[in-house]
């Protein structure tokens, strides 16, 4: 058992720990071994020394090497600093004499001796200083990392060949190595959704960098087109709501010719184009979408808000927008989550759309895909089968200190990561939870679990003042969950 056990590890840290499809050709450094002197140099012994000689965090942060310090901006949080970043990163890091990127952070500073949470979003970043859940429940430290190909944390060129998990966690690895001469207390790395997925990627490709991991709703999904999610779609809620949803989505795509150009108009209103789909394509993904992005965000209380068959052609779009948003699949959103989609359809994976209801109304059959939503093919970077899964089985054997969070009704939980708690590692799912789910909204005992594990692997006695009945508000000052919902239908953050 133990050699079944050890194998796919020999495996992930040949195949996944700068990227790599398959193992052999490029040698890399596994967990263990000693990290290309490049690396290692970024260690900001004047920084530190800057700090024991009680200099203002200002100046350390400046000592940091490859670190520009682009503004100071403003906190309410008394006592604490903001700051945002950039970091000099290779874009191949198994080439770092080659390429580089501007990689943008945020920090969020308190006291260099207390915990420091790394939050992923695995999409942009916002610039203003709100917390993530771990953050708020530690009373830490955040460092805030914006995914390499998002934003202004873009190569130019934009070799996608070098937009993958491995390289991700790379970046990671050398932030993290960056700054623990600063921060000398406990690390602990969160993220939600893609997010939650990153950290993951990061811990099991550089286990040792960080000393707990709290992942929300992160998905684990096999292939672009996992047919597991449509089993959780056909099951979730109540059969009432799930049957009224497909009637919605029957009766729209029979009144195709109406509908459209009302979508289009109502896009054009809000200063959107369907330039890259289309309108007819892009009505069709929005009616396939909803079922998914119905659960993943809705309770079974806003089913009563779907229109019944043969409902107004403005209700019907206005659904549409609630639910989905007419930004999903307008030009601009292709444009900005060209990097996800280019990430599920070549490693990450995604979910496939429930078709079998929908027979002779479907005009693009099985062709809404991640594949369908990258603005160039796809042809030359085939999928990667491996990655995930071995990830996966990391999480599963060795994974230790992990926190997992999923709600129960999410369709992204569907494929949740597992742990073992002999590991001391665990997993909650938030009772008709969806893709918001959280610790603080956990039943309790497993919020008092859940928060007793995380201020122990945070180094904070659980039995600290105020600790016990801490919950964050509701809804949560978390960026990084509440953005994902909201660049989804109206945009991305302004910087």
């Amino acid at each position: 058992m133990q050699k079944l056990i050890r194998r796919p590890f020999i495996a992930l840290g040949c195949a996944l720990a700068l990227g790599l499809q398959a193992c052999g050709g490029t040698s890399t450094f596994p967990e263990g071994e000693a990290p290309p002197p490049e690396a290692a140099a970024v260690t900001p012994v004047a920084a530190r020394a800057a700090l024991d000689g009680e200099t203002d965090i200002l100046v350390a942060l400046r000592s940091i090497p490859g670190l520009t310090v682009v503004r100071e901006g403003t906190t309410p949080l008394p006592g604490a600093r903001f700051f945002v970043l950039s970091y000099d990163q290779p874009v191949d890091h198994r080439h770092p004499e080659g390429a580089r990127f501007q990689q943008r952070l945020t920090l969020l500073h308190r006291a260099t001796q207390g915990p420091m949470v790394l939050a992923s979003t695995g999409y942009s970043i916002g610039t203003t200083a709100s917390r993530t859940e771990p953050t708020f429940l530690l009373d830490a430290n955040q460092l805030r990392v914006e995914h390499r190909f998002f934003g202004p944390s873009t190569p130019v060129p934009a070799t996608w060949e070098h937009l993958t998990l491995g390289q991700a966690a790379a970046d990671h690895h050398r932030i993290v190595t960056a700054f623990k001469a600063l921060y000398t207390g406990k690390w602990v790395s969160t993220g939600a959704s893609k997010g939650g997925m990153t950290s993951l990627y990061h811990r099991a490709l550089y286990s040792n960098d960080v000393d707990a991991t709290v992942a929300y709703v992160a998905p684990n999904s096999f292939g672009p087109s996992d047919p597991r999610y449509i089993h959780f779609l056909s099951r979730v809620g109540d059969a009432a709501c799930r049957e009224r949803i497909r009637d919605f989505q029957r009766d729209a795509l029979t009144r195709r010719d109406e509908l459209v150009p009302q979508l289009a108009l109502a896009a054009a209103a809000q200063g959107l184009t369907f330039d890259f789909l289309g309108a007819d394509k892009t009505f069709e993904f929005t009616i396939l979408e909803l079922p998914f992005v119905f659960w993943q965000y809705s309770t079974a209380a806003d089913c009563s808000i779907i229109p019944t068959p043969g409902a107004p052609a403005d209700e019907v779009i206005a659904a549409l927008d609630t639910f989905v948003g007419l930004y999903a699949f307008s030009d601009a959103s292709i444009s900005f989550y060209a990097p996800y989609y280019f990430q599920a359809g070549t490693q990450l994976g995604s979910y496939r759309s429930d078709e079998r209801h929908l027979q002779g109304l479907v005009h693009y059959p099985r062709q809404y895909a991640p594949a369908a939503l990258v603005p160039f093919s796809l042809e030359p970077y085939p999928f990667d089968p491996l990655s995930v899964p071995l990830i996966a089985a990391w999480v599963k054997a060795r994974g230790e200190r992990i926190l997992l969070v999923y709600g129960e009704n999410d369709p992204w939980s569907t494929n949740a990561f597992d742990v073992r708690e002999r590991n001391d590692a665990y997993r909650f799912f938030q009772p008709g939870g969806n893709h918001g789910s959280s610790i603080s909204n956990l039943p309790e005992p497993e919020r008092a679990l859940a928060l007793e594990r995380l201020t122990t692997w945070a180094g904070i006695a659980p039995q600290a003042p105020g600790l016990a009945s801490r919950k964050a508000p509701v809804p949560l000052s978390d960026e990084e969950r509440a953005e994902w919902v909201r660049e989804r239908r109206l945009g991305p953050p302004q910087p």
